[in-house]
């Protein structure tokens, strides 16, 4: 039997480190993992991220969670002043992360001491989490007395046999090996235990990321196709992922800027593997003031490369704005499959619904190659139609094509619309082949290739689309020209052809 990796939930106060905690044990494996976004500010993490760690040969989920700065009338439960409260939402997301936990590990800020914040965190853990194994990390110990900074933390000490409190630096990384390995230790039914000759020294060594590591290429084809959530704030990305997942694994608040991290969540659907990216709406650039939001902006664009096929979100009671338009040719550069789905479609009247339709295609004749879908996010109209749309466009985005085949549509095309003159020169186009995948990408050989207008190259590109019926991808076209075998080489006159160029140049000086 395959022993299961363990769970562990770092919580705590907010700003106390846990997300700087969670990248140093995630960062062994950048493909599996994303970094976690850090800014000296509480409540910059608000959603469950997850990723993978591990210690030796022991594989181990970490999940980081909002920081926990208030308590309503239930323990934990989201049930007090409130239940749309944001608060309210980010402590629900905290108890959930809780109750999948295997262990617990609970940062406490040791140059801030023990705070009142801080006891009555440990009154909700004894109520709720008897259980399970809680290990208490003091961070921030740089340059402490780790006896007097850790000394008026043992009063919160929960679990009978775990009485220490761990002093780290979140940061450095110290002190973190020696608590992952005393934790591991306590869950020998889920995975495997340490070894014996290992050494807190080692320990270290193997959670420090190896330099120059070979990626592993097949781990993005396990983890499943890609989909990126995209658009402005406030349009309904974070409810079409939870209506997608069938439960309220992202927040959702009426207000934009909810979501700031870019959150990947894997799914399975009908067989297939997805892994859903909430993003942070991008608003225009001279709205974007805090510097927290220009790092949400940077993940959501690094969530846009990471991706194979974008579901772009407009808010059809909005319309499309230029900044939409901005994001759209953003994703076009990035050479990503697209989806465009217009959310908010229920109960919007007839008339506007025909205004929106021109509308769009009016303004998104650059992107007509994405299919438009029309879906209420809250009510789950339309997803099924989307998902079929994400799957062809992936299909079209990574589809194997052949040199005689696409040779063959570059003869009809040129046939059909022949390439302009350059300096009283026909351009030949000779062959093609493929020269990639997602997006498709399509070499073009012949000869004065770098003087085709950009104009034909479009053509090329939407003869190839039809002719493919690649639906919901670009296509790039790169062109290459044969090297003149004659250029920089100069003929070397024979004695006879001197005196004849003499002689004639002697004649036209005397005309």
């Amino acid at each position: 039997m395959t022993p299961v990796a363990p769970v562990i939930a770092i919580v705590g106060r907010p700003n106390v480190g846990k997300s700087t905690l969670f990248n140093y044990l995630t960062r062994y494996n950048q493909i599996n993992s994303r970094e976690a976004l850090v800014a000296d500010e509480p409540g910059v993490t608000r959603d469950r991220l997850y990723g993978e760690g591990r210690l030796g040969d022991k594989a181990f989920i970490v999940v980081d969670t909002g920081g926990i700065d208030y308590f309503p009338s239930s323990p934990l439960a989201g049930e007090g002043r409130g239940r749309g409260c944001l608060q309210d939402l980010m402590l629900a997301q905290t108890w959930k992360a809780l109750q999948e936990a295997d262990i617990i590990f609970w940062m406490v800020d040791a140059r801030s001491g023990l705070t009142p914040a801080d006891q009555a965190i440990a009154e909700q853990l004894r109520v709720r989490i008897l259980a399970k194994p809680i290990y208490i990390l003091a961070n921030k110990t740089d340059g402490l007395n780790i006896d007097s900074a850790c000394a008026d933390f043992y009063e919160l000490v929960i679990n009978r046999d775990s009485r220490e409190v761990y002093p780290i630096s979140a940061a450095q990384g110290r002190g973190i090996a020696q608590v992952l390995e005393a934790a591991l230790a306590r869950v020998p039914s889920l995975t495997q235990l340490p070894s014996e000759n290992m050494t807190p020294t080692d320990v270290a060594a193997d959670l420090a990321p190896e330099d120059g590591a070979p990626e592993d290429k097949d781990t993005a084809k396990q983890e499943g196709i890609k989909v990126a959530i995209i658009g402005r704030p406030n349009v309904g990305k974070s409810t079409l992922v939870n209506r997608i997942f069938g439960e309220d694994r992202v927040l959702v608040f009426d207000a934009p800027g909810t979501t700031r991290d870019s959150i990947f969540i894997p799914i399975q659907r009908r067989g297939k593997s997805y892994v859903m990216i909430d993003t942070a709406g991008v608003r225009r650039r001279r709205s974007i003031d805090l510097p927290l939001e220009k790092f949400s902006v940077i993940k959501t664009l690094q969530a846009i490369i990471a991706s194979n096929v974008v579901v772009f979100v407009i808010d059809a009671r909005e319309g499309i704005a230029d900044q939409d338009l901005h994001l759209l040719g953003y994703i076009v550069e990035a050479g990503k499959a697209l989806v465009i789905a217009v959310n908010k479609w229920d109960d919007l009247p007839e008339t506007e619904r025909i205004a929106v339709r021109k509308e769009l295609d009016r303004r998104l004749t650059f992107v007509a190659y994405a299919r438009i879908h029309y879906i209420s996010a809250l009510h789950g109209s339309g997803l099924g139609e989307l998902f079929n749309a994400i799957d062809e466009a992936y299909r079209n985005a990574t589809k194997k094509l052949s040199t005689p085949q696409l040779t063959a549509i570059l003869e009809r095309a040129v046939e059909s619309h022949q390439p302009p003159l350059v300096s009283g020169r026909r351009i030949k186009l000779r062959y093609a082949h493929a020269g990639g995948v997602n997006p498709p990408v399509i070499v073009i050989h012949g000869n004065q290739t770098q003087s085709l207008p950009a104009s034909y190259q479009r053509y090329l590109a939407n003869y190839y689309r039809e002719a493919l019926r690649l639906i919901g991808t670009p296509i790039r076209i790169e062109l290459k020209s044969r090297p003149n075998p004659f250029e920089g080489r100069k003929n070397v006159l024979t004695p006879r052809q001197v005196k004849r160029r003499k002689r004639l140049m002697k004649h036209i000086k005397k005309q």
